[in-house]
């Protein structure tokens, strides 16, 4: 619904459950209980009715019209010239001594068109739009620039919207093409990264679908590198089956795409061009402003063998942005000298110098107390902890194929079943002893064991059930009603309690859930398409639906405690509060991704595989430097980062079995 619909829900749900509990203390006054609930009952009925906009607008079980369509792409060309803005200023692109990235016209046999004209960063959006098809192929090696420019694309032309086309970066490493059509992958996408596209009020049903149908998304598609080498091709003639000869931009490296195209034919209508290495004027010129005068002087004996081995290892190195952008990171203080890249002991070759610059960057990053309160991090994190936590994370993520770390997806690090027993387990017993404190001090005592271990099997099959995967689709009709849904459950517990414990109590139990379920509603999707996705965001909403059900839950079962056992008898009235927020807790979390990365997280924090605080230290860590943000997920600074830290992860896992090897002692004290 929409954002003003759903902060009046939000308000009359919080305002029927403060009445429907101060009700219930004033009867002394010459209210009676059960005319204030069935009034308050059949109000809050009326104003759901008001509200829901299945009753209110019956074309929102159709599918989305133009008038819908062209509304989610202006607010989406909102929210991601927002998010796409704000991680090129984190970057650092918008600085004044930015490097200027420069490409060319590839000398392989890649493209169906001519050869297309050289051209630099700073002019790419121009260099796009005066291309016939719009269609751009970037390619080069690793760390040559290719994100950054499709980013910097993307952010252009989002700054220069005003209708048609919305660009979306996105990486390839998600997707998998011998399960999923592109295009599905890219819907799906959507929807993960905006779930306000399911607001079926602003933009009507199956918008997500119908904007990637009718071609109204841009893809900006980073890494088909990352799709594994036996998919490449199959993957290539996808996308040129699925977008024909509509705008497009597809990054690369040089050699793979080389491979593809033989076997699955070039894009066709595709400009094609390579990254071209930068020149060492530019190297120097950069390194020298990203440092003081100390640290820019003891750069110079570099800078001569720059000079005399235009050819060397060292110039191949620098020659990629992402080698010199963490030579700087590296050595932009005291703590380390320049001058060691020159030892040709050390650093045989370009891919050792990448190597080492990759692995210090972490421990230039953590453990600086000056570093971090110049990057605004929360806190200085443990080198060496640190190191263990993103070696565990990258290793999880090539494990998977992936390039982007998703904090819902965490759940995978820990295994199904296990995550569902864990999960089950903690949600039975508080939701379980929850039912049983309060039963305890009920008319009916003795039934307070039986009754808390029914609620907690109860709670406990609620959570294995919830505890499996989704896949989250638009829903339409009758189904999607504000009114039917809480009206028939409220209905079904009031009755329950209503035989229990008398009409009063079942009028505030049944009102009670049915402003739970209210709430859910209103919370369970994002109002605005137009807000930035990030991480934090995404989890406050599934924090915000916990506590906010929680409490209402708590309000009802202290409100029923009060009826049963008399107002007066403020002991327990606190304690129904309490037993109910604690149902209420285990209740509202069932299906919420929140709680499942929560059991995963504290579960691997306790082995000692990630920190407690996980999201402050991933935010902290794209601060530093390590990583970036990609919508609502993190990705690591560079693919080769990622690639270094699982790699040393291999290495420790095989040095640790084999110090715990039985036989390692023994063959120890031979040798």
């Amino acid at each position: 619904m929409s954002r003003f619909r759903q902060q009046a829900l939000l308000a009359g749900c919080v305002l029927t459950a403060l009445l429907t509990a101060a009700g219930l203390f004033v009867t002394d006054h010459g209210i009676n209980p059960h005319v204030w609930l069935i009034v308050l009952a059949v109000a809050f009925l009326g104003f759901l009715a008001l509200l829901d906009p299945w009753l209110r607008r019956r074309h929102n079980a159709e599918l989305s019209t133009d008038e819908h369509l062209d509304a989610a792409c202006r607010a989406l060309a909102i929210g991601l010239q927002s998010q796409w803005n704000e991680e090129v200023r984190s970057r650092g692109l918008t600085d004044p001594d930015v490097l200027d990235l420069h490409w060319l016209a590839p000398e392989l046999d890649v493209s169906d068109e001519p050869d297309a004209p050289p051209g630099r960063s700073d002019a790419v959006v121009g260099a796009f739009e005066r291309q016939i098809n719009r269609r751009m192929v970037l390619l080069g090696e690793a760390g040559t620039g290719k994100t950054t420019v499709a980013m910097l694309l993307t952010c252009g032309l989002l700054d220069r919207y005003d209708g048609g086309m919305v660009p979306v970066l996105l990486p390839l490493s998600t997707w998998n093409p011998a399960v999923e059509d592109i295009r599905t992958w890219l819907t799906r996408r959507l929807y993960e990264d905006h779930p306000a596209l399911r607001n079926t009020e602003l933009y009507g049903s199956y918008a997500g679908d119908l904007l990637v149908e009718q071609h109204k998304v841009l893809p900006v598609l980073d890494g088909l590198d990352d799709i594994p080498g036996h998919q490449r091709a199959d993957a290539l003639a996808r996308i040129t089956k699925a977008f024909g000869t509509r705008p497009l931009v597809l990054t690369c490296r040089t050699a793979e795409y080389e491979q593809a195209v033989h076997l699955a034919g070039p894009l066709p209508g595709a400009d094609v061009v390579e990254m071209a290495p930068l020149d060492l004027d530019e190297v120097a010129a950069y390194l020298r402003a990203s440092a003081d005068t100390v640290t820019a002087a003891r750069w110079e004996p570099v800078f001569i063998q720059l000079r005399e081995e235009p050819d060397g290892r060292l110039a191949d190195a620098l020659s990629t942005p992402l080698t010199m952008w963490l030579a700087s990171m590296v050595y932009a203080d005291n703590e380390a000298e320049p001058t060691e890249l020159l030892d040709r002991g050390r650093f045989p070759d370009a891919r050792a110098i990448s190597d080492h610059l990759c692995d210090q960057l972490v421990s230039r990053a953590f453990g600086n107390r000056a570093f971090a309160h110049h990057a605004r991090a929360s806190q200085v994190w443990p080198r060496d902890r640190a190191r263990r936590w993103l070696e565990f994370l990258a290793h999880e993520m090539r494990d998977r194929d992936i390039r982007e770390l998703a904090w819902w997806e965490l759940r995978r690090s820990v295994g199904n079943t296990w995550l569902a027993v864990l999960g089950a387990l903690v949600l039975g017993a508080i939701g379980g002893f929850g039912v049983a404190w309060l039963m305890a001090y009920s008319i009916t005592p003795s039934l307070a064991p039986i009754t808390g271990l029914v609620a907690g099997i109860g709670v406990g099959a609620a959570a294995l059930t919830a505890s499996q995967e989704r896949k989250a689709k638009p829903r339409l009709g009758i189904w999607r009603s504000l009114l039917l849904v809480p009206g028939v459950l409220g209905l079904a517990a009031g009755l329950v309690f209503g035989a229990l414990y008398g009409l009063s109590a079942g009028l505030v139990v049944g009102l009670g859930l049915a402003v739970a379920v209210a709430l859910r509603f209103a919370l369970s999707s994002a109002s605005e398409l137009s807000q930035a996705s990030s991480p934090q965001w995404t989890m406050a909403r599934d924090r915000i639906a916990v506590w906010t059900g929680s409490l209402v839950l708590a309000v009802v079962f202290g409100s029923a405690a009060a009826l049963v056992f008399g107002p007066g008898q403020t002991g327990m009235v606190g304690l129904g509060l309490a037993s109910g927020l604690m149902l209420g807790f285990a209740l509202t979390v069932l299906h919420l991704r929140w709680w499942w990365f929560t059991v995963a997280r504290i579960w691997l924090a306790l082995r000692g595989k990630l920190p407690w605080e996980l999201m402050v230290f991933l935010e902290d860590a794209r601060k530093l430097g390590v990583l970036c943000r990609a919508g609502a997920c993190y990705q690591f600074r560079h693919g080769l980062v990622q690639d270094r830290l699982a790699e040393h992860e291999v290495t420790t896992r095989s040095a640790t079995q084999v110090l715990r090897s039985p036989f390692s002692a023994r063959a120890t004290s031979e040798q």
